[in-house]
């Protein structure tokens, strides 16, 4: 069966994940953490991409981004990929390839996504046992959106400023999400619509979705007209 085309829309909020070769490590120290996050900051504004956020783990990393274009979401995770990877053999005595294929995407309604994802993003270190709080991890968005420290990579979204009307305000608002964590059902959908390609949201969003792009954006039959029968 041939391989489902990447679906990346313009204007869009997709969900990204990129994971090592057999879960191989792909950063082992802080050198390695700032190198991706340089070559992020440096290239996503000539790609016309919006980070919203990040974290970066030992064998994986996720973004959360909006692409001006079509085009600039692939140009971004293939110039990253391919220096990052140019960067790490050579640093690390090693040849071969580092990651586990392709990078992983899909589109997410955001009214209905945004915030939770950025949650799951923060989480992540948690569920994975290398910190108790969201806050104790370096390699995340979570500082710079509780206002801890400043991050040249990160471009706020609408429905963040609309979290309140000072930075004070968004932050605490912020802060008591990621209190509160996401529920199993949202992180299961997250994980699975960004790993099988397949779009998250509610049935206008993907309805509307799907008249814009001939790419299938569920299993389903979103944006189908129905078969119709001759009346006998």
């Amino acid at each position: 069966m041939a391989r489902l085309p990447r679906l990346t829309l313009a204007g869009h909020l997709h969900h990204v994940i990129q994971r090592g070769n057999n879960r191989q490590p792909i950063f082992v120290d802080r050198e390695d953490r700032e190198t991706m996050l340089s070559l992020l900051a440096d290239n996503a504004p000539k790609y016309g991409v919006a980070v919203h956020a990040y974290v970066l783990m030992d064998n994986h990393f996720h973004l959360l981004v909006t692409p001006a274009t079509a085009e600039g979401l692939p140009q971004l995770m293939q110039a990253i990929g391919r220096r990052y990877v140019q960067y790490f053999n050579r640093r690390h005595a090693r040849t071969g390839t580092l990651w586990e294929g392709r990078y992983r995407s899909t589109v997410l309604q955001p009214e209905r996504y945004l915030l939770p994802c950025m949650v799951y993003l923060d989480l992540n270190p948690v569920r994975a046992g290398e910190v108790v709080h969201a806050a104790d991890y370096v390699w995340s968005s979570h500082a710079h959106w509780l206002g801890l420290r400043q991050d040249r990579l990160l471009t706020p979204h609408a429905l963040y400023w609309a979290l309140g009307n000072t930075p004070f305000a968004r932050e605490a608002a912020y802060a008591a999400l990621v209190q509160a964590g996401i529920g199993s059902q949202d992180q299961e959908a997250l994980t699975a619509s960004a790993l099988s390609g397949w779009a998250l949201g509610d049935a206008k969003f993907l309805q509307d979705l799907q008249s814009g792009t001939p790419r299938r954006v569920t299993r389903g039959r979103a944006g189908r007209p129905p078969i119709q029968t001759k009346s006998s």
